[in-house]
């Protein structure tokens, strides 16, 4: 449910549907373009500074939908450039979202939710509880946000991944429309396989998903590495247990013939075992994959110890040696909490 607001927001409507509603006042279709440009290309955040459209035009605009930034209450910028913002919503919900520059590209880590329902026990994002999904218009405004402040990098934004707050199919319908305008030549134009969204493993939504002719990359957080592992970690996976998940997983790249990642969280004695490394071999054997290892980050609210950089490196090379391709992700942004695990509901 979208906060109660007077005007709608102009960013919850499709380039398709933002033209209907031209054609509606008695205006030509092709203002749809020029609009959208200024939104997703310009950068403006009012309707009066959108100099090409008639003044009568951006009046009408301006009595009809909404169009203004979010409230930032936080920028928190880490030692290796890692920026984590705080944003504040209309109904005073906050979300948390990542800029994460490298030497290569600049990519945003966004929110789908504000909290998430999921509870898993390694991740502070669950800790606060959840209130509501974001709507379309949310989850672009915080890429808005994010694209203007790349220009401060040495690369602008290039990539996506949905990796906040929130599980992203559990937003299905609207992540979907937002990543749809972000990757329209009409709308900010970033390629759909820049574009990564990550799920606990809703493994109905996964079978969606396949069939949505969607080029973005899928990455399953996998973070165990049987029914038993999962349990403890991940309390979805007593409603979409591991081996249903893996058959969801296999019928997916059927299906799309693309490539699946699996994130895994490196926990100290828990994920990153002799037993761990030969269960995923077993169950993940032929699959056209890779895993990207996480170290555990540290959060207050639980125990969790992550491996030495010996004990994980140990770990990468025993996957590749039963030939799973494996990649260790290290730590961006721990510092200020913005690593994976870290972002919180209503900091």
């Amino acid at each position: 449910m979208t906060p109660a607001n007077l005007k709608r927001d102009i960013r919850d409507l499709s380039y398709d549907e933002f033209a209907e509603y031209l054609i509606s006042i008695n205006e030509k279709p092709f203002r749809a373009q020029q609009v959208f440009e200024w939104i997703y290309k310009k950068g403006v955040w009012s309707f009066a500074d959108m100099k090409n459209l008639s003044q009568d035009l951006r009046k009408k605009l301006a009595e009809d939908f909404e169009f203004k930034p979010l409230k930032i209450v936080t920028k928190q910028i880490a030692e290796d450039g890692t920026t984590k913002f705080l944003f504040e919503l209309d109904d005073h919900e906050k979300i948390e979202t990542v800029l994460i520059p490298t030497k290569t590209r600049t990519t945003i880590c966004i929110s789908t939710q504000a909290g998430c329902k999921f509870g898993c026990k390694f991740c502070a994002s669950g800790i606060g509880g959840w209130t509501r999904n974001l709507s379309c218009a949310e989850i672009l405004t915080q890429i808005l946000h994010i694209k203007e402040e790349s220009q401060k990098h040495a690369r602008p934004l290039s990539h996506i991944v949905c990796m906040g707050t929130g599980e992203s199919f559990d937003n299905y319908d609207n992540l979907l429309k937002a990543l749809r305008i972000v990757n329209s030549e009409k709308g900010i134009n970033i390629g759909a396989r820049r574009i990564t969204i990550s799920t606990v493993g809703l493994v109905p939504k996964i079978m969606q998903f396949a069939q949505e002719n969607f080029q973005v990359e899928l990455a399953i957080s996998l973070h165990g590495y049987n029914d038993e592992s999962r349990n403890k970690l991940m309390p979805v996976n007593r409603k979409y247990p591991f081996t249903e998940l893996m058959d969801a997983c296999r019928e997916y790249i059927k299906k799309t013939r693309r490539q699946i990642t699996f994130e895994y969280i490196l926990i100290k004695g828990i994920t990153c075992t002799d037993e761990a490394a030969k269960e995923l071999s077993r169950h993940l054997k032929g699959m056209i994959c890779k895993m990207n290892l996480i170290p555990y980050n540290p959060v207050s609210e639980f125990d969790h110890q992550t491996p030495t950089r010996q004990e994980m490196f140990a770990f990468q090379d025993r996957l590749k040696r039963y030939g799973i391709h494996a990649t260790i992700r290290m730590p961006r942004g721990r510092d200020v909490s913005a690593a994976c695990g870290q972002l919180r509901h209503n900091s």
